[in-house]
């Protein structure tokens, strides 16, 4: 009932470990792939939100764009959704911050010399040597500043791992080996309250995402957590900022619709717009 995350540096061969781990173990393996499947059934606007904000580090103006939230919303939704449904291995996209904590969570770190990343590279992409360290650089470049940007994190700290790996230093047989064990190991603390956590975690992205993905929100801030974790019977809380007094109530009545059965406590400020306001 475990379940895998895996941050890597791009082409340290970190994938098909992942997959090698799913396959022995029967874990549904979540990759950048599955994520965009997921994604385009939230709608097609949404996968390719989901492609370009992958390409591309969020300006500061972007970041700040309904789009731009409803897509980092419905992607936390459907890592904590997969979750949700243990066995999984789950690659890159900041996973291992959204479960920290989850006592059944292993959240691994891959990382490889550059010589043996570029020789992976050229070998998938058939380019030369130039561009395949380009395209190394530009790869990590882009998902640290993805994970520096959703979470505040450095995307290759350690402290932030539960095991790290150096393809230098050990085999991906190797690492397959040590993984499996330690999954072996999460499984035993898998438990009602542990799963509870990611069942209130995911609430509180569900409440956020179904908020976020709609336009006719005029809101500047949205935050919905749960109030104390792990503890469904205390519930969510939402806190937002919005322009207006007809946004205010919409938006506490779908909180609490999306909330459904779970309690929910809405605290929706106010701000009132310049007289030469653009908006």
């Amino acid at each position: 009932m475990a379940i895998l995350t895996i941050s890597r540096q791009f082409g340290c061969g970190a994938e098909e470990i992942g997959a090698a781990i799913a396959k022995e173990l029967g874990y549904e393996y979540v990759d950048r792939q599955k994520i965009l499947d997921d994604m385009k059934q939230a709608g097609s606007q949404w996968e390719e939100k989901t492609k370009y904000f992958d390409e591309n580090t969020p300006s500061v103006q972007e970041r700040d764009d309904w789009s731009f939230l409803g897509f980092v919303a419905l992607n936390q939704c459907i890592i904590l959704s997969h979750a949700m449904k243990n066995n999984q291995v789950i690659i890159g996209r900041g996973a291992n911050f959204l479960l920290k904590g989850v006592k059944h969570h292993l959240g691994i770190r891959i990382e490889a010399p550059m010589e043996s990343r570029i020789e992976k590279v050229i070998s998938r992409y058939s380019v030369n040597t130039e561009n395949a360290k380009l395209l190394i650089d530009k790869a990590d470049s882009e998902m640290a500043g993805a994970v520096y940007t959703l979470y505040g994190r450095e995307w290759n700290d350690k402290r932030e791992f539960t095991m790290f790996f150096d393809t230098n230093k050990n085999s991906p047989d190797e690492i397959k080996k040590n993984v499996m064990t330690a999954l072996s190991e999460k499984d035993k603390l898998y438990s009602e309250e542990s799963k509870n956590v990611i069942k209130l975690r995911l609430r509180a992205a569900e409440v956020k995402a179904g908020i976020a993905t709609d336009p006719t929100f005029d809101s500047y801030h949205l935050s919905v957590s749960p109030k104390e974790e792990g503890m469904l019977q205390y519930g969510l809380v939402c806190k937002a900022g919005t322009y207006n007094h007809k946004d205010s109530s919409r938006l506490k009545e779908m909180a609490k619709k999306l909330a459904g059965d779970m309690p929910i406590d809405c605290d929706v400020r106010i701000r009132m717009q310049g007289r030469f306001s653009n908006r």
